[in-house]
């Protein structure tokens, strides 16, 4: 009887061995199969450029960021409300290397330590998958600048001439949009899954100056108000950004500045002379040296101007360095004292021409654009080291020793011409000039000179001729409210 119940419970537990077995084999391929299923789909926790993709295949993933990246992002720009279409302007989701990328998450744990962490709940850590994109920054700007600066910048409105004055009216100011911020800030909202609104402001724009051209006509107006009908030829450049312009006037009407028109130089012509002194005698001058450049450039002496030129080698000297630095309308062919030599003739482009003169003075001569050019050189060479001086004379130019030539024409203090258009204090430095002619009266009022001014320096050159009589009070006076219209520009907020 033992015997026949331990055979029939063995049997039975052999039975429930079997049907557990049955079943856990039954439940491991149902988990397996579960399992298999779900490595098509991607993993809980993945998300693509901050997209959920969790339980979703390939391409429902790839319509679910199509859909996401491709929603117009909304500009609030002051009260108005733009919607910008992404793919409009240039935006590509690249939705294959998306794709071929999550799928590296998606397969990136073997199979079966896959299924087993599936088995046991396991779930895999949170995967964010960056977004990969391209955008058309050039046509996005080119989107903000014709379809939307176009409708809301609002334009400053220039300083304007006030008619018969030398001052400007202030303009108005305006507002604009930048457009690369603006474009920063809307592509940035481009890969926002669900904040794709951009809050923009337009930034205030002061009024600038008019056209740099515009001081011309003020230039004219101002020579066609004065009881002059002479010669005035004016040349002005801007030493920022190296800008100029030119007038040439005769009997109140234009005439051509090319070449230059050519005037007698009389005391300008120092400033040549200055600059071959520090050529010649330089870079350091003994004192006496100092002394007559002093007398010549703040007193005008013509005999300091004489032993200056006798200690360099001669007028003829100072005519070749004006030659060697490209001013070929600038010279001086004799010294100043009475009854001295002509040492040469000189022929230039400028005496030459045959439809305007102005008698200039066989002895001394320049153009409006020849002195100019001299001061500018003077000044890139204080300020930068640079310019024709050192150029040409390297050994003997610097910024120390072209400062000191400025510190010395800073010195001619007059109070009328170009000083009595500016505001008591502004720095000059300039060599101003007059001469009469055989009759004894002034036929020749000049000045030339570096303004200095807290929005940018400028060279003013002004020759004015008259071959009768060029009356001071009107010419002064005309010379003086051209350099404040020239000064009120550059003062102009910019």
């Amino acid at each position: 009887m033992r015997s026949s119940y331990r055979g029939s419970s063995g049997h039975i537990f052999r039975w429930i061995s079997l049907t557990l077995l049955s079943i856990a084999i039954i439940v491991t391929m149902i988990s397996l199969v579960m399992y298999s299923r779900q490595r098509a789909f991607y993993p809980a926790g993945l998300t693509i450029g901050d997209v959920p993709v969790e339980g979703l295949n390939a391409e429902e993933t790839r319509q679910r960021l199509l859909q996401t990246f491709s929603m117009p992002v909304i500009v609030e720009l002051n009260d108005s409300i733009i919607r910008i279409e992404p793919a409009l302007v240039g935006f590509n989701l690249n939705t294959e290397a998306l794709i071929a990328e999550a799928d590296r998450y998606r397969l990136g744990t073997s199979f079966w330590p896959g299924f087993w962490n599936f088995l046991w709940n396991i779930n895999p850590n949170k995967a964010d998958v960056p977004l990969i994109y391209t955008i058309d920054e050039q046509n996005l700007i080119n989107y903000i600048e014709t379809e939307i600066k176009t409708r809301y910048d609002q334009p400053a409105s220039p300083a304007e001439p006030v008619p018969g004055q030398t001052n400007f009216s202030p303009g108005n100011p305006g507002k604009e949009l930048n457009s690369q911020l603006a474009a920063d800030a809307i592509a940035a909202a481009f890969v926002e899954p669900e904040d794709r609104t951009v809050r923009l402001t337009t930034q205030a724009v002061q009024p600038g100056r008019p056209q740099f051209n515009n001081l011309a006509i003020m230039i004219q107006q101002i020579i066609d108000l004065t009881p002059f009908d002479g010669t005035v030829g004016v040349f002005l450049q801007d030493l920022r950004t190296g800008e100029q312009l030119q007038v040439g006037y005769d009997l109140n009407q234009n005439i051509s500045v090319d070449p230059d028109i050519a005037f007698t130089a009389s005391s300008t012509i120092k400033i040549p002379i200055l600059v071959s002194v520090y050529n010649h005698l330089g870079p350091e001058l003994n004192e006496n040296t100092r002394d007559l450049v002093l007398e010549m450039i703040t007193k005008s002496e013509n005999p300091a101007s004489d032993a200056l030129m006798e200690l360099v080698g001669g007028p003829l000297v100072v005519s070749e360095d004006m030659i060697a630095l490209g001013l070929e309308n600038t010279f001086i062919a004799g010294y100043f004292y009475d009854g001295a030599p002509l040492l040469r003739q000189f022929s230039t482009p400028s005496n030459n021409r045959t439809d305007i003169t102005t008698n200039p003075d066989l002895y001394n001569q320049t153009t409006p654009s020849d002195s100019g050019q001299l001061l500018t050189d003077i000044y890139l060479c204080a300020s930068q080291g640079g310019g024709a001086l050192v150029a040409t004379f390297p050994t003997k130019f610097n910024q120390t020793v072209c400062s000191e030539m400025l510190d010395v024409l800073k010195k001619d203090r007059i109070g009328v011409l170009l000083e009595a258009g500016l505001p008591e204090g502004t720095p000059i430095a300039h060599k101003h000039g007059w001469i009469s002619g055989v009759s004894g009266v002034i036929q020749n009022i000049s000045d030339v000179g570096i303004i200095f001014t807290t929005n940018g320096d400028y060279v003013l050159s002004i020759y004015t001729y008259h071959p009768v009589q060029t009356v001071w009070d009107s010419v002064s006076i005309m010379i003086s409210d051209i350099s404040a219209v020239v000064y009120n520009y550059f003062t102009l907020p910019q």
